[in-house]
């Protein structure tokens, strides 16, 4: 059975104009000393018994501890990433201040084979980024969506 995950690309206009996605910084031991690709798109990993739209949604929330800002979501596609999960990213133009995130957190045992069961963020921070230091500090296999947000802005000629 193939995993999926959805999310949503909340992205929306710097003061110069510019295009600025908000990333979220991986939580947890594994990413805490890690800044270049170890942002993500808020998402999470969803069921057969819910819809991706649906679960994008809850996602958002639960990692980000704010409501979705209103308006129209885009759909950005799917795409395949590690360990062959099947991504579905929508677009979201809106603002967050992100001094008010509040991160959902998980459990892991930390350090591995300690039996001590830790607590963690599911982000430790969240950042807005334009989008060319977003290609940076993204996690790879979701760099394609910034070109897919780029092209979602560009007019038809």
């Amino acid at each position: 059975m193939t995993r999926r995950s959805a999310g949503i690309l909340l992205h929306r206009r710097g003061p110069d104009g510019a295009p600025q996605v908000l990333l979220g910084h991986m939580g947890g031991p594994f990413w805490a000393r890690k800044d270049d690709a170890a942002w993500s798109i808020p998402k999470g990993e969803y069921g057969d018994d819910e819809r991706a739209e649906d679960a994008a949604r809850r996602e958002f929330v639960e990692e980000l501890g704010l409501a979705v800002p209103p308006g129209d979501l885009r759909l950005l596609g799917d795409l395949t990433v590690s360990g062959g999960k099947v991504l579905t990213v929508w677009a979201l133009e809106g603002d967050l201040d992100v001094a008010a995130v509040v991160p959902g957190t998980f459990e892991l045992e930390w350090p591995p084979r300690s039996g001590t069961v830790r607590e963690f963020p599911e982000i430790d921070r969240a950042e807005w980024f334009e989008l060319d230091v977003a290609a940076t500090k993204l996690v790879k296999g979701q760099r394609p969506y910034l070109d897919r947000l780029v092209a979602a802005l560009t007019p038809d000629v």
